[in-house]
């Protein structure tokens, strides 16, 4: 069994010929042809999208999960920070007004 992987333009805009999978010299397992538009490669899964191990990608998510939960803590964190500082504002604003410590006197009656 083997696949005819079609001419392509690659991404650096290069003509690349047909080629026959499994390649000489190649893997003999590789017998799909697998890839995109600008790059197609022999490969032995016919569902494969990458000419690499799809192990990175578990890393990535990990990576990305650990940044979003740090990044949710640190907003959860403002969030109720912010709160408690409302609330304390609120709730230590005086009721009335402030005695300013000054009696207040009629304008032009003098004491002697």
């Amino acid at each position: 069994m083997s696949a005819e992987c079609s001419s392509y333009l690659s991404a650096e805009k290069v003509l690349v010929g047909a080629f026959s999978c499994p390649r000489a010299g190649g893997d003999a397992r590789n017998v799909y042809c697998c890839g995109f538009q600008d790059v197609k490669y022999c490969c032995d899964d016919p569902h494969s999208f990458f000419p690499y191990e799809h192990s990175y990608m578990w890393w990535l998510s990990v990576g990305a999960l650990v940044g979003l939960s740090i990044a949710a803590v640190v907003l959860f964190a403002f969030i109720i920070t912010v709160c408690v500082l409302c609330y304390l504002f609120i709730s230590t604003k005086p009721r009335s007004k402030l005695d300013t410590g000054l009696s207040l006197q009629m304008a032009g009656k003098t004491s002697c």
